[in-house]
């Protein structure tokens, strides 16, 4: 596990700090469009620690970045537009003391027809040096769009998937989210899940660190289960293997990582 060669390697250089999971953020600003909602919804892409609110990291132009609808991919790249963000929002500690900026990625897209948009984002391998290993996460999130609920369940032929078999938008906190981990193509049984909340106003804070992420496993069939605890967005990461990248002329193993995100609403006032 990533966060305990991380947390030894800080032991052993006596110093102190966390381990956080990393995690790519492709949130929208609607994951269910009706016809009053409006045609277009904006997309958010950044590499960051999303529970702990940062830091936010330097994200490159992604290698890929677009919709699977109806069974076809279509290209978006031409769309992201780069962005600034700060490396701690303004509710975090560390936010008085680092005043940089990390590079993070936006994109507005104009819906033409109902269905399930399966948005998804191939980004550069990340090399994480604390870690001695590059990561890369490809992820997705599912917009539905004026009510046809067809395609989410769909898989879009990325090297690193999660096909929710839940559906994952109308979804109340305190449901039960599974899905099912596709590393190049086939079932990953026995992988790590990542599960993490998007914590963008801090208001969530963990007692202890165990707390900020939590950790599942993948079943015999490749198949996770997490029931959700309260609303928001919620990230799920698996961890897989991706073989090696050069840097500097030395060999560094990838973690290919899938990534889905999904969207849990509050239960309704006055529901027990």
């Amino acid at each position: 596990m990533r966060r305990f060669w991380f947390l030894l390697l800080v032991l052993l250089l006596g110093v102190g700090g966390k381990a956080w999971a990393h995690f790519q953020l492709l949130i929208p600003s609607n994951e269910i469009v009706t016809v009053n909602d409006g045609r277009s919804v904006e997309l958010f892409l950044s590499f960051t620690h999303p529970m702990e609110g940062g830091p936010n990291m330097e994200m490159a132009r992604p290698e890929a970045f677009g919709v699977f609808v109806r069974g076809q991919k279509y290209d978006l790249l031409n769309t992201l537009k780069m962005i600034k963000i700060p490396v701690y929002p303004k509710w975090h500690p560390e936010a008085a003391k680092e005043k940089g900026t990390a590079t993070a990625w936006k994109a507005v897209y104009k819906f033409r027809r109902p269905g399930d948009h399966i948005f998804y984002v191939v980004p550069k391998p990340y090399f994480e040096p604390a870690e001695e290993k590059f990561i890369l996460q490809i992820t997705k999130v599912v917009v539905n769009a004026f009510g046809a609920e067809e395609g989410w369940d769909s898989p879009v032929g990325l090297k690193a998937e999660i096909i929710p078999l839940t559906r994952p938008y109308g979804v109340w906190e305190g449901n039960t989210f599974q899905g099912l981990v596709l590393i190049n193509g086939k079932p990953a049984p026995n992988l790590e899940v990542e599960v993490e909340y998007y914590n963008k106003d801090g208001r969530a804070h963990a007692p202890k660190d165990p707390f900020v992420t939590q950790v599942i496993k993948t079943d015999e069939n490749g198949v996770f289960t997490y029931t959700i605890p309260w609303a928001g967005w919620w990230g799920f990461s698996a961890l897989g293997e991706g073989g090696t990248l050069k840097k500097d002329g030395k060999s560094y193993p990838v973690e290919l990582d899938a990534v889905i995100w999904i969207k849990a609403y509050p239960i309704p006032k006055g529901v027990k």
